[in-house]
């Protein structure tokens, strides 16, 4: 007699060996809650001796469901601020309250667990709702007295779950569970209420979308493109964070991708659709849009130390200046000429505006005036002073320039590729060469100002700097003069310069 099991489809076996993808994420859960019980079950019951609930919530519950909560715990409480305070104060080993006005306070806890010393950043916000008026660029908060509450106010049903203390029961009140499990982002109520209530959310579904690799529901993204101008009450400052979190993410195209469909990248970041209606100069792209999503992933696998802000946005930005600087030449072929040094301006004008330090704006700017240079070393044949020049000018920014050079070759003629790599290692191979007999990384003049003033007998003033500038640039035509070369070279200098002064005097 035939066993049962021989009846059944092979589709049929599959799903039954198989554990469900729900019951896989409730398993990573239970092992990650357990390994922070120590001290979120501790801090639970100081809460509930002082009347309280505490339940972990949010972000911190979505990671432990995916296997990957950190150290960084969110919880929420029916305890206003100032309770909360009292409770943490004697248990924490530091507290802050910079987030207080929004009904959060912070602390970290020193715990041994696994075995290990840990630190634990932990915050507490009280449950609360939270909402932009039509014109407001800050949430109006009000507190709550449910967690139910809290919950239905949250950006995503992945972030809407949560945990209470220290039982650990699960609440899921909108499927955040199953939505996790089908790695796709809706919003608890309707999009159109949740995104009027707090534009920003818009851009945390792509800056979701590309950590998590998620997709946004089609409902989610019709509500982004209808409500897209929202984002414009929004502060320049808060799209900058949800923007840099994106760039950073493991899956940027996919953020990026959903900003520029959903019309949200015209508000905040113009340049980048406008990319998708230009074609490179040498037709190897379907856009230059596409080459730089392609470009950015490049310089992603080229990182060593973790994302890189400063080489990510840089990659982004490269090309923004084709777009002002298109010409259709007489043979049919298309250009951009001198797009690094348009396309500089516009990355600072852009940073300036996302409101990013100086320092951020000043590097990315620079890179992206640099990105083309090394174009110009051609078939190899740079002197050793235009090598020094090329140093000089990239100063502390040349590893980046290196990997956004290299990662800007996105041909698909892999002779061609290999041809434009080799000679990159050329030149990389030449600045460590030039490296070792010089110190290239500091290039600096043969005498120094103090010097200058003492063998010309002039006082501090524009001269020296003149003088200084005429010496630089001997060191970098040269390679380094020596002293006794240099103090030639520099008299010589300030004869040609008295007697072209005299002659001026004469002729007038």
């Amino acid at each position: 007699m035939p066993n049962a099991n021989e009846d059944k489809s092979s589709e049929e076996k599959s799903s039954e060996d198989r554990p469900s993808a729900l019951s896989q994420v409730q398993h990573r859960a239970v092992s990650e809650l357990l390994r922070v019980s120590p001290v979120a079950d501790d801090l639970a019951r100081r809460f509930r001796i002082a009347g309280f609930s505490l339940s972990l919530v949010g972000g911190s519950v979505r990671d432990a469901l995916l296997g990957r909560l950190g150290n960084d715990l969110d919880f929420t409480t029916d305890a206003r601020p100032q309770d909360v305070l009292k409770i943490v104060r004697p248990w924490a080993d530091a507290v802050w309250e910079v987030g207080i006005a929004f009904g959060t306070v912070g602390c970290h806890k020193n715990g041994h667990v696994d075995g290990t010393d840990q630190t634990f950043q932990i915050e507490i916000t009280t449950f609360r709702s939270e909402s932009y008026d039509r014109t407001s660029r800050k949430p109006e908060v009000a507190y709550g007295d449910s967690i139910e509450e809290d919950l239905v106010r949250r950006d995503f049903t992945v972030n809407a779950m949560a945990v209470s203390l220290p039982e650990k029961t699960f609440i899921d009140p909108h499927g955040g569970l199953r939505d996790l499990a089908e790695r796709v982002l809706r919003t608890p109520g309707t999009p159109e209420a949740s995104f009027s209530d707090d534009p920003l959310r818009m851009m945390r579904a792509a800056r979701f979308a590309a950590q998590l690799d998620f997709e946004v529901a089609p409902e989610v993204v019709t509500a982004m493109k209808a409500m897209a101008e929202r984002i414009d009450i929004v502060s320049a400052e808060r799209v900058r964070d949800e923007l840099n979190k994106l760039v950073l993410s493991a899956h940027p195209r996919k953020g990026l991708t959903l900003l520029v469909e959903t019309g949200l990248a015209d508000r905040v970041l113009p340049e980048l659709p406008a990319l998708r209606l230009e074609r490179d100069e040498h037709h190897r792209h379907k856009d230059v849009y596409e080459h730089t999503l392609i470009v950015l992933e490049q310089a992603m696998a080229l990182e060593e130390d973790g994302p890189d802000l400063t080489l990510r946005l840089a990659a982004l930005l490269h090309d923004i200046g084709k777009p002002r600087t298109r010409r259709f030449e007489k043979d049919g072929r298309v250009s951009f000429h001198h797009h690094e040094v348009v396309g500089a301006k516009m990355t600072k004008k852009r940073l300036t505006a996302l409101k990013y330090s100086n320092d951020m704006v000043k590097d990315v700017s620079r890179l992206v005036e640099l990105h083309l240079r090394f174009h110009g070393y051609g078939t190899g044949d740079w002197t050793d002073s235009a090598v020094r020049r090329y140093v000089r000018d990239a100063g502390p920014l040349l590893s980046l320039l290196h990997k956004l050079t290299r990662s800007d070759c996105t041909t698909r003629n892999r002779r061609k590729a290999a041809a434009l790599s080799r000679a990159y290692d050329g030149l990389e191979e030449r600045i460590a060469q030039l490296q070792e007999q010089e110190e290239l990384d500091a290039i600096r003049p043969d005498l120094d100002g103090n010097e200058i003033m003492k063998i010309l007998d002039i006082a501090p003033g524009p001269v020296v700097g003149g003088a200084y500038t005429f010496l630089l640039e001997m060191r970098l035509e040269h390679g380094p003069l020596g002293h006794d070369r240099a103090v030639e070279a520099l008299l010589e200098w300030w004869r040609g310069r008295r007697e072209e002064s005299a002659e001026k005097s004469q002729g007038s």
